[in-house]
């Protein structure tokens, strides 16, 4: 089994989460990108011309029983690596592909896409993660001490940024802290926030001067080892997440406590503070109106089956005295990737070590 990782932090934990969960010897394979690969993913290629092969990882035989990929510019690499293979190659896409659906074996996705029901097609909730009971405990071990001294209950702020219509500027910014910090003061509580890789320096500095309560503040570093992300999930009671990143839901909701869902626009008539503008936000908006459904995608239709199912509510609503049923979207996607294979033995593949992932560049994604 190959892993063709994708070139956004959030594929590459969804294509590893799945890899890792299906237990099978995989190999990751590294591709570097040339300024024309998205024009070659657009015409639907397949071939190697949108890669630097000298700077990408060695694609040759033997070929895989199955490839895990996901993004648009890996496609035409692995519709090569399946011609190679003489159609023997399996390949399951994570999240929205760019050519037919019918030339995947797989698409595993979620509703934001809106992608057309397909029997080739798994429509979950929510996106594939890594956040493991073991990975929780082992994380609280190491930031227990480190946090002590706040006081209980504490409530995570997992901060996005900019993504799609969704603009966190300086007014959404100020409007989360104060929220935040109104519902660890009503509980006598503290703060642990974090910011992403999206969040502005803008936003960043607004929301640092505008916590009231106590708190421990993670401004983010890029290929940070001591980045206490996974430590907060495990240490906090509740969770309130910035409602731009579907990857952030996914794993805050994966540890089974409070989530609270911040919208940047649905508390824009509160305090008579306005919303944030940019122009490429305005023009997404009007993109997912008005233009063709495959150039846009709608977390809001994520948002409701958060609430429908009772795993997230809106920040400053109450949140429902009752347990939201476990996440299955990681069992429903083993369940169908080895339904590609006949009979109980997993596809042929070379070992993937802990050594060869150090050596392949990506150690960072089992921090």
């Amino acid at each position: 089994m190959w892993v063709v990782t994708g070139y956004r932090a959030g594929e590459r934990a969804q294509i590893l989460a799945l890899a890792e969960a299906l237990g099978w010897p995989f190999e990751v394979k590294e591709l570097d990108y040339r300024p024309s690969a998205a024009c070659i993913s657009l015409f639907r290629a397949s071939n190697l011309r949108g890669i630097r092969q000298e700077r990408s990882s060695r694609l040759a035989p033997s070929w895989p029983d199955l490839v895990i990929t996901a993004g648009m510019r890996n496609e035409p690499a692995c519709r090569w690596i399946r011609e190679q293979s003489m159609g023997r190659t399996r390949i399951v896409h994570i999240g929205r592909p760019w050519a037919r659906l019918e030339r995947f074996d797989l698409v595993i996705t979620t509703p934001q896409y809106r992608l057309p029901r397909r029997d080739n097609v798994l429509q979950n909730m929510l996106t594939l993660h890594r956040v493991t009971g073991a990975r929780l405990h082992e994380e609280a071990r190491r930031w227990e001490a480190r946090l002590a001294a706040l006081p209980r209950p504490r409530i995570a702020v997992i901060v996005g940024g900019n993504s799609g219509p969704t603009t966190i500027g300086r007014k959404a910014a100020a409007r989360l802290a104060r929220q935040a910090s109104v519902l660890a003061r009503d509980r006598g509580g503290s703060l642990l926030v974090s910011t992403s890789a999206r969040t502005t320096s803008v936003a960043v500095e607004v929301l640092a001067a505008g916590i009231e309560v106590p708190a421990h503040f993670y401004h983010w570093r890029r290929d940070d080892d001591d980045n206490p992300y996974f430590g907060y999930l495990a240490l906090a009671d509740a969770i309130i997440v910035t409602a731009d990143s579907i990857s952030m839901l996914t794993e805050a909701c994966a540890t089974g406590k409070p989530v609270y869902m911040f919208d940047p626009d649905r508390t824009s008539s509160q305090n008579g503070d306005g919303t944030d503008f940019r122009l490429s936000g305005t023009l997404y908006r009007w993109m997912m109106r008005w233009g063709p459904r495959r150039l846009s995608r709608d977390i809001g239709l994520v948002h409701r089956r958060l609430l429908e199912t009772g795993h997230a509510v809106w920040l400053g609503d109450a949140y429902p005295d009752r347990t939201p049923p476990p996440l299955r979207d990681l069992e429903r996607a083993l369940s169908r990737v080895r339904a590609l294979f006949s009979g109980p033995a997993a596809p042929a593949g070379p070992e993937f070590t802990a050594e060869s992932r150090s050596k392949q560049g990506i150690s960072w994604l089992s921090k």
